[in-house]
């Protein structure tokens, strides 16, 4: 049986890897059409920032996600499955924008699951005292 510091480091690796799934489908919804930051920016540079502006996040993200400190990682996973859940309001926000693209069932599956598995981590989170992962 699985220890509740591996049950919530499988929960955060799984917010993890569904972010980066939606972020695959957001270069293919052209998020940064919708994104304040990057809709005003002309073409091809758009595209450029969206996709280099993730390099420096994802990098900061793994390396304090997995970092060898007990404290950073905690609170680094904690804000990041934080994120996760708030970026499910983030899009509903933007939803009725007319570049807003990932109104289908893909998307929008891809996007929940995301948020469903960020507020796992934060329950298990709240359920078990240890706060190692």
């Amino acid at each position: 049986m699985p220890s509740a510091v591996e049950i919530r480091s499988r929960l955060f690796e799984l917010s993890f890897a569904m972010l980066m799934a939606h972020e695959l489908d957001a270069v293919r919804r052209q998020e940064w059409r919708v994104l304040p930051v990057t809709r005003y920016l002309p073409y091809p540079f758009d595209v450029g920032v969206f996709i280099l502006a993730h390099v420096p996040l994802i990098w900061l993200v793994t390396a304090l996600a997995w970092s060898a400190d007990a404290r950073t990682r905690s609170r680094t996973r904690t804000i990041f499955c934080a994120f996760c859940v708030v970026h499910v309001g983030l899009h509903w926000l933007y939803r009725a924008d007319p570049a807003y693209d990932f109104n289908n069932p893909f998307s929008v599956a891809i996007i929940g699951a995301t948020g469903a598995a960020g507020l796992a981590y934060l329950a298990a989170r709240r359920v078990v005292s240890d706060r190692s992962a």
